[in-house]
């Protein structure tokens, strides 16, 4: 059942179907019920989540003006690349907005995976650094709507 979902889903579909099958044997399908925290910052980074649907806000908290969301995500986008990068840690919280369905990825298991299989590895890499360069590319517009500068 999962498998079905990570053949659609835009973090895996393009995935080769041999390392889509890895992501799959370390995935399942949970629910998250609105304003359920799927991470928190500075917890361990064991899992990801594949939004399946659902709105989840991406948030940090401002000290005097408490938690403030920097990003949403939502259906077939990736919530979390901390768990790829040392030392395998949230940078930021993540809640759900709505219902939230989604595939989670044991990320513990799946980067041992990709450390014993190259192949793996560099096709994970190359998804998640796509993730990094939206979020990237997201947060120079805001920055620029808050600033006043052309992006």
């Amino acid at each position: 059942m999962v498998g079905e979902y990570l053949e659609q889903h835009c973090f895996t579909r393009d995935l080769p179907p041999s390392v889509r099958e890895v992501v799959a044997q370390h995935s399942r399908l949970l629910d998250f019920p609105a304003g359920t925290w799927l991470f928190r910052e500075g917890a361990p980074a064991e899992e990801f989540h594949l939004v399946v649907t659902g709105r989840v806000a991406i948030s940090m908290h401002a000290p005097g003006a408490g938690e403030q969301v920097v990003d949403t995500v939502e259906a077939c986008e990736t919530v979390g690349w901390s768990w790829l990068v040392p030392p395998y840690r949230w940078f930021f919280d993540a809640r759900a907005v709505t219902d939230v369905t989604a595939v989670t990825v044991d990320a513990a298991a799946l980067r041992a995976r990709a450390e014993d299989d190259p192949a793996v590895g560099y096709a994970l890499l190359r998804q998640v650094n796509a993730v990094m360069l939206a979020r990237l590319q997201a947060a120079r517009v805001r920055l620029a709507d808050i600033y006043g500068v052309a992006s």
